[in-house]
């Protein structure tokens, strides 16, 4: 309420007196009606006046998850074609699906890590049966094994989820990417007949030795791999027009492939199918970029040519949905190419053929290196990334991680040290690949669990909901990864050690007006601290940690802080 002061001296009329308590009535009443709400313009906006921040995918924070061990958003679609057969440990379909990921993103569980683009498995249709190698019966709930990649398999959940968890991604800034697989199909079950031999090969299983026998073979044993290599065109197979048929879409998906066929030239080979195929979910949801998996399994002819077809896929989408368009960024790919290390450059070397897949797509590939760096001190990985990015990887990036999906040796597996995990995964030089539950130290140690099984636990949620130790590990990597989303200098700009110590660092990102400056200390000592800033922050300059929420100045070129942590997180005060 204003409050209301006559002065008697000078008394105003009945009138004017109605009128201005009138106007009061009215002005309280919209106010208690309409209250103003702060304008965010990043995540977790402190109290910097924040510019606008673009979205860079070489400083891109990614989640990546298996859809069916997140989170269960929808009951209903738990049990499909049969899967009823008992596996070994963490080898059968566990609940997590599409909508489950949607509850999250609508939670705010993304954004408050400061997540900006999420990776999950393959939701395409798997096989129906299950395949037995030793370690007990195995269903195709990791979507790798893919049966019809024109369906969505209804354990993960229908294409209208898909579509409204990629809608529901994009309004809250965050991209989606999709996992692609193009080199194989799933395995040959009782359920599931083997593809045409014009379209796979059954053998010889690749040796990884040379390129041929890394590329002209079978993974393992009893994946099919289909025939990249070849331009010979073929027929689709039986099984899957009888399958259309069925559901009563054969007529729609036979001419839109002659629409393809027609626009593009391409023979009627293997992969120009699937690459359709998957072109397809970008021309119709507005992916926004593919991660590909077993890139060097495959001809790396073929991935310029998905890169080709996504990219015009993602072109379209825009001009049809101008109104839903987040940026101008490019459609995004980045690679797989297993053991590939960001040392390397841009080549990767069979033993008789070296490739630059970078040449052929892909804007990124995953750096199986920085697991090993981990071990090393802040400055040395720092450094060295920094350099690497800014010579041989000039214009290209990488996709660092820790742990994953199919890493038996991943850093920190019995998850002892997960703080300094975070700081090494989200203040290295690149994009970061966070592994469901890198946040909240899910174990990746099940007992039971044989090979890649005990890498995919279900999401401890019950833990980060009710064990404080899990709680504040969770809260620190929510500290730095909602720093580096609001600073892309951190992923993509310069790095710069300013003081050895304690250990003090900056990074300086500038992309036409836009230019970002941000120090960062670690290893701090807990209580009074001294930061040295000299010669990147002029004295007088207003900082202010987000680590510690607390303003500083710099005064004799350093910042001085007092708090219990023993790391700083400085942006400028605007």
């Amino acid at each position: 309420m204003f409050p209301l002061y006559l002065n008697k001296a000078a008394p105003m009329t009945k009138t004017l007196t109605a009128i201005f308590l009138l106007f009061l009535f009215i002005a309280c009443k919209e106010q208690k009606k309409a209250p103003l709400e702060p304008t965010v313009t990043a995540i977790d906006s402190t109290k910097t006046s924040k510019k606008e921040v673009p979205f860079v995918w070489d400083a891109a924070t990614i989640y990546f998850l298996l859809t069916d061990r997140f989170y269960n958003g929808n009951a209903e679609n738990d049990l499909n074609f049969e899967r009823k057969d008992s596996t070994g440990t963490l080898r059968g379909f566990m609940g997590g699906d599409i909508a489950g990921i949607t509850k999250k993103l609508n939670d705010g569980y993304f954004t408050e890590l400061g997540i900006n683009a999420i990776w999950f498995t393959p939701v395409v249709e798997q096989i129906h049966g299950a395949t037995n190698e030793g370690t007990g019966n195995t269903y195709g709930y990791h979507g790798y094994w893919t049966k019809d990649w024109t369906a969505l398999d209804p354990n993960f959940g229908t294409k209208k989820e898909l579509e409204t968890l990629v809608k529901t991604a994009h309004k809250k800034g965050i991209r989606v990417l999709m996992d692609v697989v193009l080199n194989h199909t799933g395995p040959v079950t009782e359920m599931d007949p083997v593809w045409p031999k014009e379209w796979v090969r059954t053998k010889p299983t690749c040796g990884f030795t040379t390129y041929e026998n890394t590329t002209a073979c079978t993974l393992v044993d009893n994946l099919p791999d289909i025939l990249t290599e070849s331009d010979a065109a073929v027929e689709l197979p039986d099984p899957l027009l009888a399958k259309w048929k069925e559901e009563g879409r054969l007529s729609n998906e036979l001419d839109e492939l002659q629409l393809f066929f027609e626009r593009t030239g391409y023979p009627r080979a293997p992969r120009f199918y699937i690459i359709k195929w998957l072109a397809d979910y970008v021309n119709d949801l507005g992916i926004d970029g593919f991660r590909v998996d077993t890139v060097k399994h495959a001809d790396e002819g073929a991935w310029a040519e998905l890169y080709k077809e996504a990219a015009h896929a993602f072109e379209t989408w825009k001009k049809r949905n101008p109104k839903s368009v987040l940026d101008d960024n490019d459609f995004y790919m980045v690679g797989e190419v297993y053991n590939y290390g960001v040392s390397a450059g841009r080549e990767f070397d069979f033993g008789d053929k070296k490739v630059d897949f970078y040449d052929h797509g892909f804007h990124s590939l995953i750096n199986f290196e920085l697991k090993y760096d981990a071990v090393k001190p802040y400055d040395d990985i720092f450094s060295k990334y920094n350099t690497l990015l800014h010579t041989k990887l000039q214009g290209k990036s990488i996709l660092n991680y820790l742990s994953s999906h199919d890493d038996g040796a991943p850093y920190d597996k019995e998850r002892k040290n997960p703080i300094k995990a975070a700081n090494v995964l989200l203040l290295t030089p690149g994009a970061s690949q966070i592994y469901y539950g890198d946040e909240t130290a899910r174990s990746l140690v099940i007992e039971g669990a044989e090979g890649d099984a005990t890498l995919r636990s279900f999401m401890n949620w019950e833990a980060l909901d009710s064990l404080p130790h899990i709680q504040k590990i969770n809260a620190h990597w929510k500290k730095l990864g909602q720093f580096r989303n609001n600073h892309p200098a951190i992923g993509a700009g310069k790095h710069k050690r300013l003081a050895k110590k304690p250990y003090v660092f900056s990074r300086t990102y500038v992309n036409g007006d836009f230019k970002d400056k941000v120090v960062v200390g670690l290893d701090l000592p807990k209580g009074k601290k001294s930061l040295w800033v000299k010669g990147f922050f002029g004295d007088g300059t207003k900082l202010y940690d987000t680590y510690s929420e607390t303003e500083v100045m710099v005064q004799s070129g350093k910042v001085l802080l007092d708090n219990e942590f023993d790391i700083a997180l400085l942006e400028l005060v605007e």
